[in-house]
C-alpha cells in the first residue's frame, strides 16, 4: 500500500485526489496539509507541513507556487518522493526543483493527464513525418474564463514537444494581427480561447496540401489530472533521486 501525503488537501484538486486515492486499492492517504481543516477528511490534516511527521511513501503537491520552496525542502529532508503538480513556478524555483531532484525523486509535469502526456509522445512521431512533408502546425487551446495565463502551459509544452524534434528551430507566434505577410515555414501558431467553464481543450493541427490532420484532447473534469497524479505517485514511490516526467509513467505502463 502506497501512503500519500496530500499538500493542499482541501483545495479542489486536493479533494479530487483524496477521493481517487480512497477508491484505489494500491494507495491510501497518510495525511493532508492545508491552512484550513474542513473536518470532513478521514485522515489527519496539518496546517503546517513541518508539523507532519507521519510515515509516507510519496507527497503530492497541488497548492500554490509560493509554497513550493518549503515543499521541496521538506521532501529533501525527509527523503520523500514528490509529485509536483503546482504550476506557475519562477525560473529560480524551477532551478530549485532540479537541485532538489539530486537528493530525492521529483516528478514535475506541465499537465498531469495521462492522455495529454501520451499525446506528447505521439506528436513527436507525427511531426517528424508531417512537418518535413510541408505541413504547417497550429495549436488551439480553450479554457474557462477564470484562467489567468495564456497560452496555457500545456499548449506551450505541446509546442515544445514538436519543436524539440527539430532542434528548436520553430518560432512560436501568438498574434498575427500586426503582420501582413504569408505564413513563414518555421513557425508554430498558438491561439488561446477563454470562456465559460471549459476545463481544458487542446487541438494540434497539421495542415498540408489538400488534407488536415488534427490531434485533439478534451478534459471534461479535473479528475483526469488527479488520476494522473495518483498514477505518478504509484510510479515514483521507492524511486531513487532524480527528475522524472509523466513520460516516464507512460513508458512504465507500456512496458
Amino acid at each position: 500500500m502506497i501512503r500519500i501525503i496530500m499538500n493542499g488537501c482541501n483545495g479542489k484538486m486536493g479533494q479530487v485526489i483524496s477521493a481517487l486515492v480512497e477508491e484505489d486499492k494500491e494507495t491510501c492517504m497518510a495525511a493532508g496539509i492545508d491552512i484550513r481543516d474542513s473536518g470532513r477528511n478521514p485522515y489527519p490534516v496539518y496546517s503546517d507541513l513541518w508539523d507532519c511527521n507521519v510515515e509516507a511513501d510519496c507527497l503530492i503537491d497541488f497548492s500554490t507556487a509560493s509554497a513550493v520552496d518549503s515543499v521541496l525542502k521538506y521532501c529533501v529532508e525527509k527523503k520523500l518522493p514528490c509529485v509536483l503538480c503546482t504550476t506557475g513556478l519562477s525560473e529560480e524555483q524551477i532551478k530549485g526543483v532540479e537541485e532538489a531532484s539530486a537528493r530525492t525523486a521529483i516528478l514535475r509535469s506541465a499537465n498531469m493527464s495521462l492522455g495529454i502526456n501520451l499525446l506528447f509522445k505521439l506528436l513527436k512521431t507525427a511531426a517528424r513525418t508531417l512537418a518535413e512533408a510541408g505541413f504547417d502546425m497550429e495549436i488551439v487551446e480553450k479554457h474557462h474564463r477564470l484562467k489567468l495565463d495564456a497560452p496555457s502551459g500545456t499548449a506551450l509544452a505541446l509546442a515544445d514537444a514538436i519543436n524539440e524534434e527539430f532542434g528548436n528551430e520553430y518560432e512560436y507566434v501568438y498574434d498575427r494581427s500586426p503582420r501582413r505577410q504569408k505564413r513563414p515555414d518555421k513557425e508554430i501558431g498558438i491561439s488561446a480561447v477563454r470562456g465559460g467553464t471549459i476545463v481544458g481543450e487542446h487541438d494540434v493541427i497539421f495542415a498540408g496540401e489538400d488534407e488536415v490532420i488534427t490531434f485533439s484532447h478534451q478534459a471534461f473534469s479535473k479528475a483526469v489530472f488527479g488520476k494522473g497524479a495518483v498514477e505518478a505517485a504509484k510510479f515514483l514511490a521507492g524511486k531513487s533521486a532524480g527528475l522524472y516526467q509523466m513520460s516516464d509513467v507512460i513508458d512504465a505502463r507500456v512496458k
